[in-house]
């Protein structure tokens, strides 16, 4: 009878800190959700300001959002208006280009390479067609090629466009080793590997590039032809 009761005595206890664990967990997941709103909000707001700073910011919110593994559907909307801002999205006082911000469209891009989706490799793709700055399309090009997604070829091809505009226009060193490095990551996914071996091939054959570069383009064509 005694060991009755300390059964249900315990039995009762669990279930009492049980419904407490349960309360304490639902206060929690509606106080997160409440915050997670309340952060979406200020990026929003941040973001899509025509001040500068407040863009710097609404960075620098994303950058910690997402090392902490949060992302929402208003974040990834705010990183691909930041990403084109000033070449997708313009804002002209007077007929000058207002908010013309390379480095936020760099930093943009950046973050856009931890969001492994559709529609970030789509932006980003955009991005590359659309920039001039060879700064923010290696950028770009950097985060497509830890993103990953090349169905039908469709980045290695936008890859091998730039390769071919910048070559011509523009040669940077350091563009070019980052078209290398998201060859190099995207190999695997490649179809047809011979358009982006000549497109390796054209840049260890400029000697506009650096020698270290050109080394890469000359080891990367041998892995490729090697496996």
């Amino acid at each position: 009878m005694k060991k009755a009761k300390l059964f249900l005595a315990g039995l009762l206890c669990l279930t009492l800190a049980a419904g407490a664990f349960a309360q304490s967990r639902n206060e929690t997941t509606v106080e997160d959700e409440y915050l997670s709103s309340v952060e979406d909000v200020i990026i929003t707001e941040l973001s899509s300001s025509p001040e500068y700073d407040n863009k710097l910011i609404a960075l620098q919110y994303l950058e910690n959002a997402l090392g902490e593994g949060r992302s929402t559907p208003d974040m990834i909307r705010a990183l691909t208006g930041l990403a084109g801002e000033g070449v997708t999205t313009k804002a002209r006082t007077n007929g000058r280009l207002m908010n013309n911000y390379p480095d936020i469209r760099r930093k943009a891009c950046e973050l856009l390479g931890q969001v492994p989706t559709e529609e970030s490799k789509n932006t980003l793709v955009q991005i590359i067609a659309d920039d001039t700055e060879s700064m923010v399309v290696a950028a770009a090009v950097h985060s497509l090629g830890d993103i990953g997604l090349n169905e039908n070829d469709e980045v290695v091809g936008a890859i091998e466009f730039v390769q071919r505009r910048y070559a011509a226009l523009n040669p940077s060193s350091s563009l070019a080793l980052e078209i290398l490095f998201a060859y190099e990551k995207l190999a695997d996914t490649v179809t047809d590997k011979a358009p982006m071996i000549e497109s390796i091939a054209a840049i260890a054959a400029n000697y506009r590039f650096a020698t270290t570069v050109r080394t890469k383009a000359y080891d990367l064509i041998r892995d490729l032809q090697s496996k």
